[in-house]
């Protein structure tokens, strides 16, 4: 039979804290993006403090886009920050195990797929002037809600150029997003 251990308590403080501006906040689901239902608040504040932190390095948070966005802050600002986030419904405590990791809430999901799907439109955009389309594996099993959403953006930039991609990337993907990539390039073949 095996132990139970008692789940790891927290207490959040964001006290000080009255609000972020909405650069804040994307910068911080950004963050969280990288280790959603992997990490708790401690790891997300590191993160964004840009921390040489053995366990930030060692799981290659370092890349992320935000990483040192709050390098100015000492560490308990930033994660008042966090708590902040959580206090206000954009993030969420879930247990793994017995220890606290940070997840989604609806809002700020939608926020984040947002944010990330412009992302991947720029870094596809700079995929044009190379024809390297590789990257687009990558995709493969992503959020089909935000992989849905960057078909959309690509579709909505009324740019042809984007047609070599999207065939592509077709190669690699499931049925219903073939289906959904199909749609966008008879759309931009019409431009």
């Amino acid at each position: 039979m095996s132990k139970r251990y008692p789940k790891y308590e927290f207490t959040l403080n964001s006290r000080g804290i009255k609000n972020l501006s909405f650069e804040e906040i994307k910068a911080i689901l950004r963050a969280a993006d990288e280790l959603i239902a992997a990490g708790g608040r401690s790891l997300l504040s590191k993160i964004l403090k840009g921390s040489k932190d053995k366990n930030v390095l060692k799981h290659g948070l370092a890349s992320c886009p935000v990483y040192g966005f709050y390098k100015w802050l000492p560490l308990p600002e930033i994660t008042k920050r966090v708590d902040w986030m959580i206090e206000n419904g954009y993030l969420e405590v879930d247990y793994a195990g017995k220890l606290p990791v940070i997840v989604f809430s609806t809002t700020g999901w939608k926020i984040e797929r947002e944010t990330y799907a412009e992302e991947l439109l720029q870094k596809m955009q700079h995929l044009l002037d190379t024809g390297d389309f590789s990257f687009v594996s990558e995709l493969k099993d992503r959020n089909r809600g935000m992989i849905l959403l960057l078909i959309k953006k690509i579709q909505n930039t009324n740019k042809p150029i984007f047609i070599p991609l999207l065939r592509e990337w077709q190669f690699t993907e499931y049925k219903k997003v073939q289906d959904e990539l199909q749609r966008a390039i008879h759309f931009l073949e019409r431009k």
